[in-house]
């Protein structure tokens, strides 16, 4: 394989990859009609598809998915809450310690889970 990316199911790409880019400070890499593509640092890429123009179609809400997004360290995992609060993005689960790590959860505008995760 060539290239592995995420695709997420969303109402408006345009308004999607805006939002990610602010929040991820990445520019999108490949932008067409309705599809566009954010890659991260770690070469890691979002793609964001228009539910309207998906083939099959995707006529569904949200997903059963998560981005995962792991940092270093418990201080950084809240300097990001607080920014992303601040943002007034929907937190859905403050941040918490699990077995796992340090961890919260947002939502971007179609309802995708976005984990912030510092693991131990």
């Amino acid at each position: 394989m060539s290239h592995t990316f995420m695709l997420l199911y969303v109402t408006d790409a345009e308004k999607s990859a805006l939002f990610y880019q602010d929040l991820l400070g990445r520019e999108p890499q490949r932008s067409s009609p309705g599809f566009i593509t954010l890659t991260l640092e770690n070469g890691f890429t979002i793609a964001l598809w228009a539910k309207n123009g998906a083939v099959p179609a995707a006529d569904f809400t949200g997903s059963s998915t998560e981005l995962v997004l792991v940092i270093d360290g418990a201080s950084k995992l809240d300097a990001t809450h607080a920014d992303w609060a601040g943002r007034e993005l929907k937190i859905v689960m403050e941040p918490t310690d699990l077995h796992f790590g340090r961890n919260f959860v947002a939502l971007d505008p179609d309802g995708h889970r976005i984990r912030v995760v510092a693991p131990v």
